[in-house]
């Protein structure tokens, strides 16, 4: 039976070590947040701040932290989602082994929530200026919930079995809110709840929003699982949480789970907008001010023993990095059932997600061909491309699961070198123009707006990688530094991009007619050019953050002897991608000295982080 609230989950934590708690008064403006930061990159315990500075109430860091301590919370349930898995990819097993899945039905009895009159989360009322106001960056433009559970109903069919749970931000207060009346909603494109509001849109009418926060730890994990349409949230996180969900529904209302810590309700008007932002975020860079939905607050509800959980974002790996990897470990499984002729698919969490996805696919068509070339992998790339949430990428790299069958998608630096190995810049990068990107990648032509291209690779080995710069590399001016990255990737220092020419750059035109004419670079199939080669070529995460994060492909990339056949765009020598920072892209995040010497001096000896950072 897994934890009914948060409370029972910080319980057990404790006994078994993996939770401390820090006594000391500490400020939700930037310390705490940069204190959970510092743990979870020291791999350290969860964190129950008992004294927040401006607040009541408790907060709860880095409960995700890491994959065992993620294992453990759900470790009564995790058997039963595996063999639904299994069931779910061959029915034919429970015949096999009925006495396997005997408790499978019990499980799934779990994912229908039950209504309540009442639960503790009722239990008592406060304000949004009584609310932890954690700020997590310098240039945050206010506090901000960064663990909601933001849970909307179709307006058409109203009810949980059309519901949507999701981990959308909301900003407490700062820029134009009314403090105590009014939050920010902020959502990214291709969320559950947008669907929501154009149905509101449509007919003309305000929509109902609650806000959850706490309660059990599987509501938390239900708001970020990349679901098929038509299961809700609430129904997987009794499933994940091994009991059926209590909600309480109070007249007039939308329900609200018995035993999470907070609620707050309210009314989105589908036609009113103010300014949300800035927020540093999962990319490594800030989300700038936009307009979002406003959500004008009703009730703010808490239980009497209310805990606030939080986390912090920003350049992988993070606390959300643990969420990626435990939905892959819960779903991995199904992804050739949903995608037929997929084997796999790695949305790569150094490059912020959204930006890169490599994927292993069938090559099976046209089977008596002498010469093998991308076909079949370019059909499922497409099917990718138009999946969910996956349709947010920029750069997807795809091989041919008969080239290489033991492959390891999420060995990156092999999986690169088998591509660039095989694939054929004239005829393998295939574009997708004026198309959407990640609401929160500042790298395309404006906001959601930007371009894709999959880079598809068959067949035999047709190049030998070079792992070695050429000695006294001749490169125009404004050019230097040649670096290392990988076998056949080098990054070159390139001049700051002070006025930008997107796909019309002169500086980069100058570099790929240097390149074909002095061939110095010639071996290497991938040339980027970025700000400071050095720092790209240092780690595998430092060229993934680098260069995917700050190129939109259709005006970033360039090639040595490039040409258009047909409209199709290729090149006859090195692919040349352009990843310096430019004007229009976000600022990156960038940590405060001064907080960090504060949290320093908490790891001093006599300090409570002491041991731990």
């Amino acid at each position: 039976m897994g934890y009914r609230n948060l409370q029972e989950c910080v319980r057990d934590l404790e006994r078994s070590g993996d939770l401390i708690r820090i006594d000391r008064e500490l400020d939700p403006n930037l310390v705490i947040g940069t204190v959970q930061r510092r743990v979870y990159q020291a791999g350290g315990p969860a964190l129950l701040f008992t004294r927040v500075k401006g607040t009541e109430f408790p907060m709860l860091g880095n409960l995700f932290g890491t994959l065992p301590r993620v294992r453990h919370i759900f470790r009564d349930t995790l058997d039963a989602i595996e063999r639904l898995v299994r069931l779910k990819l061959d029915p034919s097993r429970a015949l096999r082994h009925p006495f396997a899945f005997c408790s499978s039905p019990l499980a799934a009895l779990h994912l229908m929530p039950k209504t309540v009159s009442r639960g503790p989360v009722t239990g008592r009322r406060t304000t949004i200026d009584r609310l932890p106001q954690l700020k997590s960056w310098p240039d945050d433009g206010g506090p901000f919930i960064t663990l909601p559970q933001v849970y909307s109903e179709s307006v058409a069919r109203p009810g949980t079995r059309s519901s949507n749970l999701g981990m959308y931000r909301v900003q407490l207060a700062g820029n134009r809110y009314t403090l105590n009346e009014e939050v920010g909603i902020h959502y990214q494109i291709h969320r559950g709840i947008g669907v929501h509001h154009a149905e509101a849109l449509e007919r003309g009418v305000p929509f109902r929003v609650n806000v959850f926060v706490g309660g059990p730890p599987s509501m938390t994990v239900a708001a970020v699982m990349p679901l098929p349409e038509g299961m809700p949230e609430v129904s997987f996180a009794g499933l994940l949480g091994g009991h059926r969900l209590p909600m309480v529904r109070l007249p007039g209302a939308l329900p609200m789970p018995a035993e999470a810590d907070f609620c707050i309700t309210g009314i989105i008007d589908p036609t009113r907008t103010l300014p949300e932002g800035p927020f540093g975020d999962h990319l490594g860079y800030y989300s700038l001010v936009h307009d979002f939905p406003v959500l004008r607050v009703e009730n703010v509800y808490h239980r009497p023993d209310a805990i606030w959980p939080f986390t912090t974002v920003g350049r992988p790996p993070q606390e959300d990095t643990t969420f990626g990897a435990f939905i892959h470990e819960l779903t991995g499984e199904l992804i050739p059932d949903v995608l037929p002729g997929v084997k796999a698919v790695h949305a790569v969490d150094a490059a912020g997600v959204h930006p890169l996805l490599l994927a292993i696919g069938s090559e099976r068509y046209v089977p008596y061909a002498t010469e093998r070339e991308p076909r079949e992998i370019l059909t499922i790339a497409n099917a990718i491309l138009g999946q969910g949430q996956l349709s947010l990428a920029k750069y997807l790299f795809i091989a041919a699961h008969e080239d290489a069958p033991t492959l390891d998608i999420h060995d990156i630096p092999a999986f690169l070198r088998h591509v660039l190995e095989r694939v054929d810049w004239r005829r393998d990068l295939h574009f997708q123009t004026c198309t959407t990107i990640d609401t929160l990648d500042y790298s395309g032509e404006g906001l959601n707006r930007g371009s894709k291209v999959v880079i598809a690779a068959v067949g035999p080995k047709r190049r030998d990688l070079p792992a070695e710069i050429p000695a006294d590399v001749r490169l125009p001016d404004g050019f230097a530094d040649p670096r290392l990255c990988l076998p056949g990737i080098v990054a070159v220092r390139g001049p700051a991009c002070t006025a930008y020419a997107p796909g019309a750059e002169r500086e980069l035109a100058a570099l790929c007619t240097q390149l074909a004419e002095t061939g110095d670079l010639a071996r290497f199939p991938l040339v980027v050019v970025v700000d400071d080669s050095a720092f790209a070529a240092e780690t595998l995460n430092n060229f993934l953050w680098s260069v995917f994060t700050r190129s939109n492909p259709a005006a970033d990339i360039y090639g040595v002897g490039a040409v258009t056949r047909c409209k199709h765009w290729g090149c006859e020598g090195p692919l040349v991608i352009d990843a310096r920072r430019k004007p229009h892209h976000a600022p990156p995040l960038i940590d405060d000295p001064a907080v960090e010497r504060e949290v320093d001096a908490l790891g001093a000896p006599g300090g409570p982080l002491h041991g731990i950072i």
